[in-house]
């Protein structure tokens, strides 16, 4: 098994090994947007094997997942977090992320790859992004909030930003903080938010969570703002790390790639 981010001078494919939980339409999204990159070749890829922390019959929606994966002959990798945690005595996760990173990488010692993508995987992987280097999207921008993406939407609207976006970054044992290397940016002011920024007013943050909730017409338009860009991209973070534009060798100490411009004549306007 090895892990390097040094790609042939060739622009041999971009090997990559990608893990999710498979949860949602957003994590099955990410890889289909990957796999039709690939085939129209606007991506240089090969993906050498999905590992998913479910198992068939846990969950629909990951069963929908897993049959993307074999309907497109990609090795699929399972392993259940949450029967290994059974089977460890129910003991607090925290105590078990390693033990489950090890086993996952039994598992994936035949595999060879150049990055890995992390697109909807519910679990801190401590042991994992030691061994591969390990992509991950976060829904801010390079010095935004934190968290999951409900979280990231209220500080935004708590501190009445005027931009956000999304991140591409290298998973690191603290979570959300890894070397940024790409990412995209978006406008939270101007015509198309004006009524909802009027909607929230002067409202709290506890008030407007108690009130609408996500229901929130400026909460919608972030949301969508942010989920819209997540799939062109990853995509678009791939290619150049496949291109040489991103180097993950030099990842914190080089300027990360701003791919608004590159990314925005693509998305479909509502």
């Amino acid at each position: 098994m090895t892990s390097s981010a040094g790609i042939p001078a060739d622009r041999a494919p971009l090997r990559l090994g990608w893990f999710s939980t498979g949860r949602g339409e957003g994590s099955r999204g990410l890889l289909a947007a990957a796999l039709d990159a690939i085939d129209s070749g606007r991506l240089n890829a090969r993906i050498e094997f999905v590992f998913v922390n479910r198992e068939r019959g846990q969950h629909e929606g990951t069963d929908r997942y897993m049959d993307l994966v074999e309907s497109r002959h990609i090795p699929l990798v399972t392993l259940s977090s949450q029967r290994f945690r059974t089977q460890h005595g129910r003991r607090p996760w925290a105590e078990l992320r390693g033990l489950f990173d090890e086993a996952a990488l039994e598992l994936l010692r035949p595999y060879t790859v150049d990055v890995s993508v992390t697109a909807g995987y519910m679990l801190i992987a401590p042991v994992m992004c030691r061994h591969f280097i390990m992509v991950n999207l976060h829904p801010a921008l390079p010095g935004g909030p934190v968290g999951m993406i409900d979280q990231v939407i209220w500080e935004l609207i708590r501190t009445r930003a005027h931009e956000s976006g999304v991140m591409i970054h290298v998973a690191t044992e603290e979570l959300d903080l890894g070397p940024v290397v790409a990412y995209c940016r978006f406008p939270l002011t101007g015509p198309r938010y004006e009524a909802a920024w009027s909607e929230a007013g002067d409202r709290t943050i506890e008030e407007l969570q108690a009130g609408p909730g996500e229901d929130l017409l400026l909460f919608q338009k972030i949301r969508v703002a942010g989920v819209e860009r997540e799939r062109p991209l990853l995509v678009a973070a791939l290619a150049a790390i496949g291109d040489g534009r991103i180097d993950l060798n030099a990842a914190g100490r080089a300027v990360a790639l701003d791919l608004t411009a590159e990314i925005e004549p693509g998305l479909v306007r509502g």
